[in-house]
């Protein structure tokens, strides 16, 4: 009996990069800097939190856009981190996970024939979602320095763009936008007045010397951006998929229908402990914690062979090889693997051409004995 024949609908997708390091890692037995996720305990205030929780009545379905002691206290967050006033009820919908955050956004916006900017390197879960809709996926090259070449970026728009997606705090690179760049931003969107901003600020709160900027602080963007956070990112604790999206009422309502169909509604025990745990974190402290540890890692990377690239947020750390290898950057990582004993993440996956700058990325959000024990065998290189 034949097999049935599946015409892929994305036929380009495999595995991703990460989960191959992660997997060659495990093999290995190599320190995992790869993948994104911290190896730390997460805050004992939240365990304990969870566990009181886990005896109450807080196991059966919240309202379908987020449980509401949570959605008033993302609002109160939003309120005091940005001085934006938004209504839980009609701007706010608990996510499972960033990542579906912004796959829902797409889905329910972007239609067959529409364009989609995406500035590269860029996340790999962009592409995908516009790919679905039928739509076109328009890739556009950051400078060297990974700063946004604006007239590039005006030129690859049309009547037919959608939508353009930023990332700030900016993943792989570490780098946040400036002043500049949203009043270039501003300019581009008075001449395409229809295209909708999606807002990637999954590390708002992890950034360093210089705050990010917001969108949530620009009014021009306010009633035609979509903003996507993550509790995942901001409180260590990445296998929970809980983060959020703010979007005005017209655009939240499009949200939603998606939504109720993908998910429904968000794990209800982890909203619970999340709206209590907001009454006493300080996510103000976050940037301070991981500035010690970005600090600390370049410290002990400061006598190897790699060139740090500069970091403003983030808990990655860009550093270049070309001083040691002339390898191409995957294969590169995967010798940084089995010969050394070290996990990262090559830069090329995140461009669309795999552009090459000999450039790879590290994941710094570890506890400080496997910082130094990678960077021991790091600096032997």
């Amino acid at each position: 009996i034949s097999a049935t024949i599946i015409m892929s609908k994305l036929p380009n997708v495999t595995t991703s990069i990460f989960t191959v390091m992660s997997k060659m890692a495990s093999e290995y037995n190599a320190i995992n800097l790869s993948q994104g996720f911290p190896n730390f305990p997460v805050d004992g205030r939240l365990t304990d939190i969870i566990a009181k929780l886990a005896k109450e009545n807080v196991h059966q379905y919240t309202p379908m856009a987020g449980y509401p002691p949570l959605m008033n206290q993302i609002a109160n967050l939003v309120q005091k981190s940005y001085n934006r006033i938004i209504i839980p009820e009609t701007e706010i919908l608990v996510t499972a996970g960033a990542t579906q955050g912004i796959f829902t956004s797409i889905l329910a916006l972007v239609k067959a024939g529409d364009e989609v900017v995406i500035l590269d390197p860029s996340y790999d879960s962009y592409e995908s979602p516009v790919l679905l809709c039928n739509a076109k996926p328009v890739r556009v090259t950051l400078n060297d320095d990974y700063t946004p070449n604006w007239e590039t970026i005006e030129k690859a728009c049309s009547s037919k763009t959608k939508m353009i997606i930023v990332n700030n705090p900016h993943n792989p690179t570490g780098k946040i936008l400036t002043e500049s760049d949203f009043l270039h931003l501003e300019k581009l969107l008075s001449k395409y007045p229809d295209i909708i901003v999606l807002s990637d600020e999954v590390y708002e709160y992890i950034t360093f010397e210089e705050k990010h900027i917001s969108a949530h602080t620009k009014n021009f963007l306010l009633d035609r951006c979509i903003m996507i956070s993550s509790f995942g990112k901001s409180f260590h604790i990445t296998g929970w998929k809980i983060g959020y999206t703010v979007a005005p009422e017209h655009l939240m309502k499009e949200i939603k229908k998606v939504h109720q169909f993908l998910v429904f509604s968000v794990n209800s025990i982890s909203q619970a402990a999340i709206s209590q745990y907001l009454d006493v974190v300080d996510v103000n402290l976050l940037g301070k914690f991981y500035q010690e540890k970005r600090d600390y890692f370049q410290k002990l990377l400061q006598n190897s062979r790699f060139e740090l690239k500069p970091c403003e947020g983030t808990y990655f750390q860009v550093a270049s090889y070309a001083n040691i290898s002339n390898d191409d950057d995957v294969t590169f990582c995967k010798k940084l693997i089995t010969d050394h004993g070290v996990a990262a993440i090559p830069i090329s996956t995140f461009y669309s051409d795999h552009k090459d700058q000999k450039l790879i990325r590290f994941c710094f959000a570890k506890d400080d004995f496997t910082l130094e024990s990678a960077a021991k065998k790091l600096c032997n290189i």
